[in-house]
């Protein structure tokens, strides 16, 4: 299954619109669709073994995170 490519650019909002302010915009949606974090996965291979590891690791990092957060409150 592959991914659609990803098109990511920003337009200037306004007449005076600040350039930083626009490099910020084009910096979250990139962020957002995690384009440079595919680019780096896709660097080397990486065996399937690796890949349910990682799965297996970031979920239970999130799960560890909900449950306190779910303590606290």
């Amino acid at each position: 299954m592959a991914k659609k490519p990803v098109n990511v650019s920003t337009r200037p909002r306004g007449r005076n619109d600040n350039p930083l302010r626009m490099i910020r915009r084009f910096m979250k949606k990139v962020k957002k669709e995690r384009v440079i974090e595919t680019y780096r996965e896709k660097q080397r291979y990486e065996k399937p073994s690796e890949k349910r590891s990682k799965a297996k690791k970031r979920r239970k990092r999130v799960l560890d995170k909900l449950r306190e957060k779910e303590r606290i409150s």
